[in-house]
């Protein structure tokens, strides 16, 4: 086909016959809906065998449609899959490069050439905000360079760069694009890299890249190999620490990252990412959970969810997962996936399990026990879920349901007689604290939770009002009472100790009105059957009277 002008285009955009230009008339109509500025077209997908929009044919299909997009104002998504090399998909990309609306733009099965002139097109496109680019195009060095180009140009304020299943990427493409990424800067927001062959100096060169990429959300580099990237990992984790932002997503599925590379990786990524995606890395030991566990337990942990699936765990794995969640207060979901093979949890894994939800060993150790996680992911055998015990179900779903009261409810669920020894170094400032946490606590006496049948629900405490005043009552008692004799010199201290010995009093004189009063009422319950005993006797004689008189 010859090649035609924009000005040809333009001088009979107007009055042609849209159905005598194209191959189709779903062409037609697609090329109708441009024209006319149609609001619900807002999508096109072309060049596919599958689900395309637009269908290239015999004639000037491609030249008008590039023209019509071009011209429209409604128009933000477009994904090419098709690009014919020569005037054809020449006169199309012109009409691309006029676009003002285009924010988002996919490109796949492209040749070098016919990827390589889309991307010249998008340097007038100022308002492209995601570039999808997949693995079937046939990219060469100059293609990565013409992309290079584009985005050192700073000319598209990219959210989204997509380069997903680009295996043909690998070391020496990413050394090339590493400087694009610098152009894009502050602007991107998600940065998809899986599958691109990247290794360690693959890796290296994007972490040199992301300086700029301040606020960065996601960040895919799902399976690559970096198995021998423990300094890439290193690198990438100490830029994580010297940003300024939080990363949301950090994907790092199916990478054979070992047990030194996620040493290297352990302290940026837990620091810095709400969620942190490890499914798959079967060369992961309980060594390497270590240094992960380790990362986990620290204050400055931000984790929220972490994807451990496909990862042989075990007891002595999940004891060291155990461990680093004692004291977190970030993770809320832990994903162990499925138990493959030999490998499984017993009851030494959930008792460490346990105990990181609830050490029951002091009142500061229940205290100081994990009160955030509440979803908890494990499959056994043939994709069936693995409940974990009672206990560790009842902890996770308090931690869902009553976040606020999680503490308080775990130190009156396993310390019915709290010991008020520890706390006398307080000496009597200690009581105001003391009154005031049981006044916080009161609530858990009323809380449910949903017990094993989703249908049900349970009370948290299986106490009354009247037991838990009693409790308080004698925490109070026990801790004025035991205080050192030099404490209770002072007017305040004895004050204080006569007011509870008052109130004390007090409670046990209604408590032993109330007694007197219950047996009272046992005494007269016993006296009202011994008179109905004696009243059914006598009516049992008469009815027996009756029957003999009629010789029944």
């Amino acid at each position: 086909m010859e090649h035609r002008e924009y000005n040809y285009y333009e001088a009979n955009a107007a009055d042609v016959n849209l159905e005598e230009i194209t191959s189709s008339a779903k062409n037609a109509k697609i090329l109708q809906q441009l024209r006319d500025g149609d609001p619900t077209l807002r999508y096109l997908y072309f060049g596919g065998a599958f689900g395309s929009n637009f269908n290239i044919g015999e004639g000037d299909d491609l030249g008008w449609l590039g023209y019509f997009i071009g011209r429209s104002s409604c128009l933000t998504r477009l994904f090419i899959n098709y690009l014919p090399d020569g005037e054809e998909g020449r006169a199309f990309v012109e009409g691309i490069a006029r676009s003002q609306s285009i924010q988002y733009i996919g490109i796949d099965n492209l040749s070098n050439d016919g990827f390589t002139s889309i991307i010249r097109a998008l340097h007038s496109l100022s308002q492209l905000e995601e570039l999808y680019i997949g693995g079937g195009n046939n990219v060469g060095p100059d293609g990565w360079s013409e992309l290079r180009i584009l985005l050192e140009s700073g000319v598209c304020k990219l959210k989204q760069l997509l380069l997903k299943g680009n295996n043909y990427i690998g070391n020496e493409g990413m050394d090339v694009l590493s400087n694009g990424l610098r152009g894009i800067g502050s602007s991107l927001k998600v940065l998809h890299l899986s599958d691109s062959s990247i290794g360690n100096e693959g890796l290296l060169a994007l972490v040199d890249g992301l300086t700029n990429c301040t606020s960065l959300e996601t960040l895919q580099l799902s399976r690559n190999d970096f198995s021998s990237a423990a300094a890439g990992l290193g690198s990438l984790s100490d830029w994580l620490q010297n940003s300024p932002m939080i990363l949301k997503y950090l994907f790092l599925d199916n990478c054979r990252i070992s047990d030194e590379g996620l040493h290297a990786l352990a302290e940026g990524a837990a620091n810095q990412c709400r969620e942190l995606y490890l499914k798959g890395n079967e060369t992961i030991t309980t060594v390497g959970l270590r240094y992960l566990s380790d990362s986990i337990r620290s204050d400055s942990c931000r984790v929220e969810s972490l994807d451990l699936e496909c990862i042989p765990v075990g007891d002595e794995g999940l004891e060291v997962l155990a461990q680093g969640l004692v004291g977190n207060q970030s993770l809320t979901s832990l994903d162990l996936g499925d138990l493959h093979g030999d490998v499984l949890i017993t009851s030494t894994g959930w008792l460490a399990f346990s105990k990181a939800l609830c050490d029951t060993s002091s009142v500061n150790s229940t205290y100081l026990s994990n009160h955030t996680i509440f979803r908890f992911c494990l499959f056994g055998g043939d994709d069936e879920v693995t409940i974990p015990p009672r206990d560790i179900s009842r902890y996770l779903r308090l931690h869902e349901e009553h976040p606020q009261h999680v503490a308080k409810c775990k130190i009156l669920m396993k310390h019915p007689h709290l010991d008020m020894t520890p706390f006398f170094e307080w000496k009597l400032k200690f009581l105001p604290m003391a009154v005031a946490w049981f006044e916080r606590a009161m609530p858990c006496t009323a809380l449910t939770i949903h017990d094993h049948d989703p249908d049900l629900r349970r009370r948290v405490l299986d106490e009354s009002d009247e037991s838990f005043e009693s409790r308080v009552l004698t925490a109070m008692f026990e801790f004025v009472r035991g205080m050192p004799m030099e404490v209770m010199k002072s007017r305040s201290g004895l004050a204080l100790a006569a007011a509870y010995d008052k109130k004390i009093a007090m409670i046990e004189e209604v408590n032993k009105i109330a007694l007197e009063q219950r047996d009272r009422k046992n005494v007269q319950f016993e006296e009202e059957i011994t008179r109905l005993k004696i009243e059914n006797e006598s009516l049992s004689g008469i009815v027996q009277s009756v029957r003999n008189s009629v010789g029944v």
